[in-house]
C-alpha cells in the first residue's frame, strides 16, 4: 500500500463525510460545514490511497506559541499501518518551534496513543468545552 500525504485542500465534502463517518464522528454528518471549517484552518494534512481519503490531521495555531490539533482520524480499514503516526510526525515537525502542541484525547486508548507519540499530560490543566447541537 502506498499512501500519499498532501498539504492542500484537495478534498471534497463527500471525501470528508466518508472518512469522518468511518470513525463515527458527528462532524461527518455535516460535510459541507466540515469542509468549510477545514478550509479555514492553518494546517490540514491528508493521507490518500489513490483517490480515497484515508486519514487527516488538522491544526489551528496562533502563529507563534500554541497549535491545537483538532482532528486526527484514520479510516479503521487503514489503522495500524503508521498513517496516524506519519500525520502526527508532520504536525510535530511543522510546529517544532512552538511552545505547545495540544491534542484532546476522548478516551484512555487515545491518551495512551498520544503518550506513545511524545505527548504528556500537563498537571493542573483541564480541557473544558461547550457542545452545541
Amino acid at each position: 500500500m502506498t499512501i500519499a500525504y498532501k498539504s492542500d485542500n484537495d478534498y471534497t465534502s463527500d471525501d470528508l463525510k466518508e472518512l469522518f463517518l468511518s470513525v463515527d464522528w458527528l462532524s461527518g454528518k455535516y460535510p459541507e460545514r466540515l469542509k468549510k471549517a477545514l478550509d479555514h484552518c492553518e494546517t490540514v494534512i491528508t493521507a490518500w490511497d489513490n483517490h480515497k481519503l484515508v486519514g487527516l490531521i488538522n491544526a489551528i495555531d496562533d502563529g507563534e506559541l500554541t497549535a491545537y490539533v483538532h482532528y486526527l482520524c484514520v479510516n479503521p480499514e487503514y489503522q495500524g499501518n503508521g498513517i496516524g503516526r506519519e500525520l502526527l510526525r508532520q504536525i510535530k515537525e511543522k510546529y517544532r518551534e512552538y511552545l505547545y502542541i495540544i491534542v484532546i484525547a476522548e478516551n484512555e486508548g487515545l491518551i495512551a496513543y498520544y503518550k506513545n507519540h511524545g505527548f504528556a499530560h500537563i498537571d493542573g490543566r483541564y480541557v473544558l468545552a461547550i457542545q452545541n447541537g
